[in-house]
C-alpha cells in the first residue's frame, strides 16, 4: 500500500499536527521554565486542547473529508469526529483537574502535560484509523505515553508499581494484537479495512483468519479492560496519580472502542456469528466479575476500577447489536454519558485529596454532606448515573445498550445487565451512605476554580443528557458508521 500525501491532507490532519506541535513546545518550555511557571504551562495545555477542538470543528465543515486521506489510511467521517471531540473533552477535563494536583507535587508539570497531549494525538489518530497498520501505530503512541503517565509520581512505590504492571501487560497485549494483525494480513493480503471487508465478503472461513480475528479481539479487549484481560486495571487505577486515573478511565477506553467498532463493524462484519459468541461470553463475564468484585472494595479508586470493568461489559452489548441501528448508536450515547459521570466521580476524589494517596477510602467520604453539601449532592448524582438511575445520562446510555442487545437476540444478556446494574447499587450507595449518614472530619474542602469548573461541567453533562436526551440522540445518530 502506498501513502499518497495530497495538499488537502495537511488541512484534514490539522488537529493532530497542531496538538503534536504544542506537546513538543510544552516539553521545551518545561526545560526552560522548570516548576516556576506551571500555572502558565497548564493554561497553555488547556488552550492547546481548545484550539485543537476548534480545528476539529473546522475540519468537520470541509468537503474534502468525504475522501479517505493518506492513501486510505485515515478517514475523517462523522464517526471519527465524534470520538475526536470526546477525546479532546477528556483531555481538557484532565488538564483542568490536574492543575492543583500536579502543581503541589515535586515533579515537572510541563512534561506531564506534554505526555497528555501526545497520548491525545495517538487517540485522535485512532479515531480516524482506516487501516490496520495506522491503527496499531496510533494505539502504540497512546499506550507508550500512558505507561509513563501511570508512573509519573516516580518516588511513590504505588505509582512505580502501576507503571510497571501497565507496561508489562500492555506490551504483551500489543504483541498479541500485532500477531493477530499479521495473521489477518497473511489470510487476506490487505490491511485497509474497506479492502478487507470487500475481500472477506467472498472469502471462505479459514482457521488462520479466525485465529487472527480472535487475537485482534483479545488485544483490543485488554485496552477496554474486559474479562479476562482486566487484571491490570485495579492496581493501575489505584497506583496512578488520580487525575491520570480519571483520564485512563475515559480517554483510552473511548479511543479503544472507536477502533474496536470500526474494525469489527467494517472489516469483520461477515464473521459476526463467530466473534459475536465470544464477545457475548466476555460481556457477561465482565459485567458479573466487575460488579461482584467492586462489592468487596474499600478503596474508592479500586471500586471505581471494577465499576469501569463492569461498564466495559455493558458497552460490549452495543458491539453485539451492530446489525441493528441501536447497536453502535447505543455505544456512542453510553460513552458520552460515561465520560461525564465517571470523570466527575474521580474529580470528587481529587477534591478530597490533601496530599499523597489520601481521600481514596470510602471512610474519607464520611460526613461529606456536612463539610460541603454541593459536593455530596454532585457525587450522589454521579453515583446514580453510574448505576443507571433516571433521570441521568447513565440511564439513557444503558437503555439504548440494553435495547440493542434485545433487538440483536441477546435477551439473556440484557436481563443479566439489568441484574448487575441492581447489584452495583450496593457499592455505589456505600459511598452515598458515608457522605450523608456517617460522621466525619469537620475540615473544610479546598477547591480551585479549575477543579470546580470540571465538576460543574461533568454534573451539567450528566444531568442534561438524562433530562433532555433528544438533541444529543439526533446528533449521535448522524455519527453512526455508514451514515
Amino acid at each position: 500500500m502506498t501513502f499518497a500525501f495530497h495538499a488537502s491532507d495537511w488541512l484534514l490532519l490539522a488537529p493532530e499536527l497542531f496538538l503534536t506541535a504544542m506537546g513538543l513546545l510544552l516539553l521545551g518550555l518545561s526545560v526552560a521554565l522548570g516548576k516556576t511557571k506551571e500555572d502558565f504551562l497548564a493554561f497553555l495545555a488547556t488552550v492547546s486542547v481548545g484550539i485543537t477542538g476548534a480545528l476539529v470543528a473546522f475540519v468537520a465543515t470541509r468537503p474534502e473529508r468525504a475522501t479517505p486521506i493518506l492513501g486510505g489510511a485515515f478517514v475523517v467521517d462523522n464517526f471519527a469526529l465524534f470520538f475526536k471531540a470526546l477525546v479532546l473533552l477528556s483531555l481538557a477535563l484532565t488538564v483542568l483537574a490536574s492543575a492543583r494536583y500536579v502543581g503541589a507535587a515535586p515533579y515537572p508539570g510541563g512534561e506531564y502535560y506534554a505526555l497528555l497531549l501526545f497520548s491525545g494525538v495517538g487517540m485522535l489518530f485512532m479515531a480516524s484509523g482506516n487501516n490496520l497498520i495506522s491503527i496499531y501505530v496510533a494505539l502504540e503512541l497512546m499506550a507508550l505515553s500512558s505507561y509513563v503517565l501511570a508512573g509519573y509520581f516516580k518516588a511513590e512505590p504505588k505509582s512505580t508499581e502501576a507503571a510497571l504492571k501497565y507496561f508489562i501487560l500492555g506490551a504483551f497485549s500489543s504483541g498479541v494484537l500485532l500477531y493477530g494483525l499479521s495473521l489477518v494480513y497473511g489470510a487476506g493480503g490487505v490491511m485497509g479495512l474497506p479492502e478487507l471487508a470487500k475481500l472477506l465478503a467472498s472469502a471462505s472461513r479459514s482457521n488462520l483468519l479466525m485465529l487472527g480475528i480472535l487475537l485482534i479481539l483479545a488485544g483490543l479487549l485488554f485496552k477496554i479492560a474486559a474479562v479476562p484481560f482486566h487484571v491490570w486495571t485495579p492496581d493501575v487505577y489505584e497506583g496512578s496519580p488520580t487525575p491520570v486515573t480519571a483520564f485512563f478511565s475515559v480517554g483510552p477506553k473511548v479511543a479503544a472502542y472507536a477502533i474496536l467498532a470500526r474494525i469489527f463493524y467494517v472489516a469483520f462484519a461477515k464473521f459476526h456469528a463467530d466473534w459475536g459468541f465470544v464477545v457475548a461470553l466476555v460481556s457477561a463475564a465482565t459485567m458479573v466479575l466487575g460488579n461482584v468484585a467492586a462489592l468487596l472494595q474499600s478503596n474508592v479508586k479500586r471500586m471505581l476500577a471494577y465499576s469501569s470493568i463492569a461498564n466495559a461489559g455493558y458497552a460490549l452489548l452495543g458491539v453485539l447489536g451492530f446489525r441493528t441501528e441501536w447497536g453502535l448508536w447505543g455505544i456512542l450515547i453510553y460513552l458520552l454519558a460515561y465520560t461525564f459521570m465517571n470523570f466527575g466521580a474521580f474529580t470528587l476524589i481529587i477534591l478530597l485529596e490533601s496530599k499523597g494517596y489520601a481521600g481514596e477510602s470510602v471512610s474519607d467520604f464520611n460526613g461529606l454532606a456536612k463539610r460541603s453539601m454541593p459536593a455530596a449532592v454532585v457525587m450522589l448524582l454521579f453515583l446514580l448515573s453510574l448505576a443507571g438511575i433516571p433521570p441521568t445520562a447513565g440511564f439513557i446510555g444503558k437503555y439504548y445498550l440494553f435495547t440493542a442487545a434485545m433487538k440483536a437476540g441477546y435477551a439473556w444478556l440484557a436481563i443479566l445487565a439489568v441484574v448487575m446494574s441492581a447489584v452495583s447499587l450496593f457499592y455505589y450507595f456505600r459511598i452515598a451512605a458515608a457522605m450523608f449518614f456517617t460522621e466525619g472530619s469537620p475540615a473544610k474542602l479546598k477547591s480551585s476554580y479549575a477543579l470546580s469548573a470540571v465538576i460543574a461541567v461533568c454534573a451539567v453533562g450528566t444531568l442534561v443528557i438524562g433530562v433532555v436526551p433528544q438533541p444529543f440522540l439526533e446528533v449521535l445518530k448522524s455519527c453512526v458508521l455508514g451514515r
